[in-house]
Parts: C-alpha cells; sequence; structure tokens
C-alpha cells in the first residue's frame, strides 16, 4: 500500500538538522520511504473560496509498505511528531 504524509505545520519546537538527518537517514535504511519535499507557495484553480493548504501543511512524504505498524513506529520518531507536532497519514489507494 502506498502512503502520503502530510506534515502539519504545527510543532511545539523547531527540530535540529542533527533530527532531521537522523530521521531521513531511519527512513531510508527502512526501505518504506519513496520521497518528499517540503511545500513551497501554492496556486489555487476554480472558482470555490478553499483555505491554502500552505497555512497549515508545510511538508510531505511518500511511503510503500505492507506493514502499516512498522510506519507508524517510523513516524511517531518523526521531528515534528517529536516536537509535538501532527503528521497526517493518508492511503493512496490503486484505482
Amino acid at each position: 500500500m502506498e502512503y502520503i504524509a502530510l506534515i502539519h505545520k504545527d510543532a511545539d519546537h523547531e527540530a535540529s538538522r542533527e533530527e532531521w538527518d537522523s530521521f531521513f537517514k531511519a527512513a531510508g535504511a527502512s526501505g518504506m520511504f519513496r520521497g518528499g519535499s517540503a511545500i513551497g507557495h501554492s496556486c489555487k484553480l476554480g472558482e470555490k473560496e478553499a483555505p491554502s493548504m500552505t497555512e497549515y501543511i508545510g511538508g510531505f512524504m511518500r511511503f510503500d509498505t505492507d506493514e502499516l505498524a512498522k510506519l507508524l513506529e517510523l513516524l511517531a520518531e518523526h521531528p515534528v511528531t517529536k516536537h509535538g507536532g501532527t503528521i497526517e497519514l493518508c492511503e493512496m489507494p490503486l484505482t
């Protein structure tokens, strides 16, 4: 199953570079990590008013695994969750 982890901008404290480096090393070693990025400026299309997700979401990470428990263990060590913030994990079902 593929997953996308949406990283909220609600951590209580900023993580250090060392914490991020350590997490990305663990994510890579897990074999589940498929990339990700910070999210920059956005452009909305369409006629309806909608809040900008970039006010709340600062980045994303993609994962591929059949072992959700292992992914949840990894994300519990994410710098944002370690600093009181939120990660929203969403399934990306194949259609």
